[in-house]
């Protein structure tokens, strides 16, 4: 149980110094990730920033993700998922073109620059508050890995082991401090896991 998610990011920069990593640049996923990775940042010597993405909610259940898309556009489904719920196109092109203006509109309240910082050829780290389907985080990663890292580690406090598995396919390294048999949702694992403002968010990338 973490106390909260600063806690969390003290003992996730605790495992990640532990183990040796590395990292040019730390970027957390707005909004929840920012207490996170500010402690991780700060123990890895690294400047932190934002990677955005949004999930794409199912019809009547927008809690659960059918995928996700990136703030520049790019999009991963869980096709599995779309299938079994027979999720029509008009869906799913509705809810990907409001959630990407969403995702874009984010990304440039945190960042005075458009995209992503230059990643080519750098030791990143992305961290989360915790994945649940680790679709927010897939569409992350790959965001990164089109901007050609040299290194990719995905940084969590906690996650359940399939979603985990599923995104060792997406980062070289993939860290989680708790991975529960019984996981049911990230807040669980927190003592205090109250919603973070953008304006909460934002002076944790300010105080560098």
């Amino acid at each position: 149980m973490f106390e909260d998610r600063t806690d969390a990011g003290d003992r996730l920069a605790s495992e990640l110094e532990r183990r040796g990593t590395t990292a040019d640049i730390v970027l957390g996923i707005p909004r929840g990730a920012l207490p996170v990775a500010r402690p991780v940042a700060d123990a890895l010597g690294a400047e932190l920033d934002v990677v955005v993405a949004r999930k794409l909610g199912a019809p009547n259940n927008p809690e659960l993700a059918l995928g996700a898309v990136a703030s520049e556009g790019s999009v991963w489904l869980n096709d599995a998922l779309v299938e079994r719920l027979n999720v029509s196109e008009s869906h799913l092109e509705s809810v990907r073109a409001d959630e990407a203006e969403n995702a874009r509109e984010k990304a440039d309240r945190y960042r005075e620059t458009p995209g992503l910082p230059d990643l080519e050829g750098k030791h990143v780290v992305v961290v989360d508050d915790g994945v649940a389907t680790g679709a927010t985080a897939i569409a992350c990663l790959r965001q990164v890995r089109e901007a050609n890292a040299a290194h990719v580690t995905l940084a969590v406090p906690v996650g359940p082991s399939d979603s985990l598995a599923d995104l060792e396919d997406e980062a070289d390294d993939v860290i989680a401090l708790r991975s529960p048999a019984d996981f049911r949702a990230v807040g669980q694992y927190y003592r205090t896991f109250g919603q973070v403002t953008d304006e909460e968010a934002i002076e944790y990338l300010d105080h560098g």
